[in-house]
């Protein structure tokens, strides 16, 4: 287990990476550009500044590197995969976990150098948010932090809602069923609800809402298959 977190991204993917994983390491260390406004939810934490041409020996003469472990979590793609490829270039054992948010900026964290890629699919940070301050997902969380999980967060776009015969999402058994666990639905007009959400208790799967999933790839393709999303 590594002991120090360098988080860089001064941001909302940043803060609540932060509160969820602060009880996990010795020392979590936020880095945020010299641009960045000053935020009330990071007081807490150690701030570090940033430039994105900084040639890093300033955490390599603070930090054990092999201690360490870094999360990417910039809000500009290509920002994000700048810093990925510098820390890389730089360190060549650091671990790397890096946000992406679509498919395309994933597969260019991982040839950046990232360890392990997270998709954010196209949730807002504010979703992200919401579900890392649920306990039901915590551990889900850590999971899919670390390289040696296989978790995979997907987003399925629900053709056919029929197949759910008018359930409400808290009525389906996810895990037991199909092996997943399902973290958000996005509906047709845009809005994010947290499975346990009280209005998503009153509302209905329907044609056009998108399932914000997580589970084993094996066990997604065979959910997707079943509802009729691939033939």
């Amino acid at each position: 287990m590594k002991q120090v977190a360098l988080i860089f991204g001064y941001n909302d993917y940043g803060s609540q990476i932060a509160k969820n994983i602060i009880q996990k390491y010795k020392e979590v260390i936020i880095f945020k550009l010299d641009d960045d406004e000053l935020r009330s939810d990071m007081q807490e934490h150690i701030i570090e500044s940033f430039d994105l041409s900084d040639e890093w020996s300033s955490i390599e003469k603070k930090y054990d590197l092999n201690e360490c472990v870094a999360f990417c979590v910039l809000e500009d793609d290509a920002e994000n995969i700048f810093l990925t490829i510098s820390l890389r270039s730089q360190f060549k054992d650091l671990m790397i976990i890096a946000l992406s948010s679509d498919k395309e900026s994933a597969n260019k964290l991982s040839m950046a150098g990232a360890n392990k890629v997270i998709p954010v699919v196209q949730t807002t940070a504010q979703m992200i948010s919401d579900i890392l301050d649920k306990p039901v997902v915590t551990e889900v969380l850590h999971s899919l932090l670390y390289e040696q999980s296989n978790l995979k967060v997907a987003e399925i776009k629900l053709e056919d809602a029929s197949y759910f015969k008018g359930e409400f999402p808290t009525q389906v058994k996810w895990e037991l069923d199909y092996n997943i666990m399902l973290l958000s639905v996005i509906h047709t007009n845009g809005n994010n609800e947290f499975l346990y959400s009280s209005k998503e208790r009153h509302h209905p799967l329907e044609d056009g809402d998108s399932l914000v999933v997580v589970g084993y790839e094996a066990d997604i393709e065979l959910f997707k298959k079943r509802i009729g999303v691939v033939k």
